[in-house]
């Protein structure tokens, strides 16, 4: 697991326990928690979950996202596990992976840029990500680093665009 994976889960786990542990109604013995047998119900517990995942930032949810396909067996060219076909299967599907390849989804990667327009840059990324100063300073700074993901290629055009103007070398990827 990757070190922002692995700060992440902990980040859940510690909001998870600051929640439960830490709260103004009385709560049964902490090793209740580690348990298998909880009071909760289903609802009560995907209520719960669905709440502390809300209340992550958007880029916190996205590496969750990343984090819970990779624990159950996805990754972005398919199912984990695939048959096998039959060749008149697999001719018949061969217009269909075209189009599947065809993407809809597009990564913007800042490559580089003027030292002299580095704050209008960080400045730009802000507009464009919901990061504070510092994440974006940070982010800036690594270049070259992928600053948005899963954009629309009108709407990575449009940033790619202005980040051109301000000085920036960034792609479409």
């Amino acid at each position: 697991m990757s070190p922002t994976m692995a700060s992440i889960v902990q980040k859940i786990l510690t909001i998870y326990l600051f929640k439960n542990l830490i709260s103004s109604s009385p709560k049964p013995p902490v090793f209740r928690f580690f348990s298998t047998a909880t009071c909760e119900n289903r609802t009560q517990k995907l209520e719960r979950i669905a709440d502390e995942l809300l209340d992550l930032t958007k880029l916190e949810r996205y590496d969750y996202s990343i984090l819970f396909r990779l624990k159950l067996g996805l990754n972005r060219y398919g199912p984990a596990v695939s048959g096998v076909t039959s060749p008149a299967a697999s001719a018949g599907s061969g217009a269909a992976e075209t189009k599947a390849a065809e993407k809809t989804a597009f990564d913007i990667k800042l490559e580089k840029f003027d030292a002299a327009a580095k704050i209008k840059i960080i400045k730009e990324v802000r507009t464009f990500t919901d990061l504070g100063l510092k994440e974006a300073k940070d982010l800036v700074e690594k270049v070259p680093v992928v600053v948005k993901k899963g954009v629309t290629k009108e709407d990575a055009e449009a940033i790619i665009k202005k980040l051109q103007e301000l000085g920036a070398t960034a792609v479409l990827e």
